[in-house]
């Protein structure tokens, strides 16, 4: 997908972080811009900044986590600009940091159903109409460096990622099966600095914990709060990043290639049939880590 001008792009998480800065370029480019996320006053704020800046935009407040959310979400859209060629399925949050066993079922369902569910539910909501259109469309999917390499302490966000890229991987293949015009990436940052460590404040209170936090728990969110703190890598360079593999209509979509070692790393433990290595062997390189 090279020529954006007039496009429609859909965003979802587009109040802040990737989903703000994806929303900037597009506008940049002459698209015209449908913005989701959970957040009102946020969402309202983007939407006053792009249509100042001359940009058609929808915004329209989503759960991702719901599917009616992201089917009304699809009709507002169609009813708006009468088509979408580009789909960010970008909403996110980080949770359930700690020993694997001691997330609680809220940790799960939460992460989850805004990690998966909501890549699930832009997939089954909007490539259907992509498909109709017949012509040149791209899906972006949100996963993350813990899609392709697996943590510890950080269990919960794992899976959820690690969903994202086979479940994007498998849509590139099926796409390509039916001979579809629609690019896919997948997109695996490393720690940016975006507000994922603050992912509570848009936690729905009936997925609350009562229990207080645990002390692996405790010290894994203190780590991934620095980690995202000192990453070295804006969301607007990832944005930029991103738009460029678009236009190259390239799948894996890797910001931080620092992490790749850890990656190939784990591939060479599956071909060997040996114990998974600790993913931040490469200490003094790995990005995931260093949070750059």
């Amino acid at each position: 997908m090279k020529d954006f001008h007039g496009k429609v792009a859909v965003i979802t998480g587009a109040a802040s972080g990737f989903g703000r800065e994806f929303a900037r370029v597009a506008a940049s480019l002459g698209m015209r811009l449908v913005l989701a996320d959970v957040e009102h006053d946020p969402l309202d704020a983007a939407a006053a900044e792009f249509s100042a800046s001359g940009a058609e935009v929808l915004a329209v407040r989503v759960d991702v986590r719901r599917a009616a959310d992201v089917e009304h979400l699809a009709d507002r859209t169609i009813e708006r600009f009468g088509a979408v060629h580009l789909l960010f399925n970008n909403a996110g949050v980080g949770a359930g940091g700690g020993l694997i066993w001691e997330s609680s079922l809220n940790d799960w369902e939460w992460v989850l159903g805004v990690n998966l569910w909501g890549v699930i539910h832009g997939v089954r909501s909007f490539v259907p109409i992509m498909l109709r259109q017949d012509g040149e469309c791209h899906v972006v999917n949100t996963a993350s460096a813990a899609g392709l390499v697996s943590p510890q302490t950080m269990g919960v966000y794992n899976t959820s990622k690690h969903a994202v890229v086979t479940l994007t991987e498998t849509l590139h293949h099926d796409l390509r099966l039916v001979n579809a015009r629609i690019g896919v990436s997948l997109l695996c940052p490393a720690f940016v600095k975006t507000g994922i460590a603050d992912a509570e404040r848009n936690r729905p209170a009936e997925l609350g914990n009562a229990a207080p936090p645990t002390a692996s728990q405790s010290a894994a969110r203190e780590a991934s709060r620095q980690a995202v703190s000192a990453g070295k890598l804006s969301a607007a360079d990832v944005a930029r990043i991103t738009f460029e593999a678009i236009r190259e209509n390239r799948f894996y979509v890797v910001p931080h290639p620092a992490i790749l070692p850890s990656v190939e790393l784990r591939m060479q433990d599956i071909m060997a049939q040996r114990q998974p290595s600790d993913p931040f062997s490469f200490r003094k390189d790995v990005a995931f880590k260093a949070g750059g």
